[in-house]
């Protein structure tokens, strides 16, 4: 009974904590790559994140990723305009890089190193977590945004298990939710968003299915766009 007294005000204080701010956390999009880039209008994830965006009312989303060489400019897809945002690991290997699962529950446990993320959105890298959240909050006001904007991770494993794999965009998400919501809400809406594509996604088995085959396509270049 103390356990779950426990796990009630958890729960309760998250969800106070979260309800009326600025993001709303759903959680991955995605378990691997269907052609790439995903995240372009038109795709079956970008649709999908803007479907989940017109089911809240909401006239924006935020797509979390891990930068690579793309630019990642934000768009419009049918009436939802898709902001896409990555983080630049100065410390890290890029996003092609294997997982460092230790660094990773430092991370999760400490925060990230002031200092040791930069962020990309619209060609643009920017030095600090501020400037990256101005540039969010004034595309999502230019494009009539009202109330919290759905935020989502990419999720897309290039190789091993997806399963386990949260893929690209994960830690920034947490990084999100921890400098917006504090620890414990970052927690909680971080585990519910590894569950919310086994609720939510239409291609969930196909890509479970096909998973090490789609991994592979990706990396030989044969899911690109034409």
């Amino acid at each position: 009974m103390v356990l779950i007294a426990i796990a009630v005000v958890i729960l309760g204080y998250s969800f106070i904590t979260v309800v009326n701010g600025p993001f709303e956390p759903l959680g991955r999009t995605a378990f691997v790559k269907l052609a790439n880039p995903d995240f372009y209008p038109g795709h079956p994830h970008s649709q999908l994140l803007a479907k989940y965006a017109e089911e809240r009312n909401s006239k924006c989303a935020l797509i979390c990723h891990f930068a690579g060489s793309s630019n990642y400019r934000s768009y419009q897809d049918g009436d939802v305009f898709i902001i896409e945002l990555a983080f630049v690991d100065t410390q890290g290997t890029g996003a092609e890089g294997d997982t460092n699962y230790w660094d990773s529950l430092s991370i999760a446990f400490f925060g990230v190193p002031e200092g040791r993320y930069k962020y990309k959105s619209d060609g643009i890298v920017f030095d600090t977590y501020d400037e990256a959240m101005d540039h969010v909050y004034t595309l999502a006001r230019d494009h009539g945004q009202e109330g919290p904007i759905p935020m989502a991770w990419h999720g897309s494993a290039r190789k091993g298990n997806p399963v386990f794999i949260q893929g690209c965009g994960f830690p920034l998400y947490f990084h999100i939710l921890q400098k917006t919501y504090g620890i414990i809400p970052a927690y909680v809406y971080t585990l519910y968003g590894m569950i919310f594509p086994y609720i939510h996604s239409p291609y969930q088995w196909f890509e479970l299915r096909n998973a090490t085959d789609l991994q592979l396509l990706y990396r030989g270049g044969n899911l690109d766009y034409e």
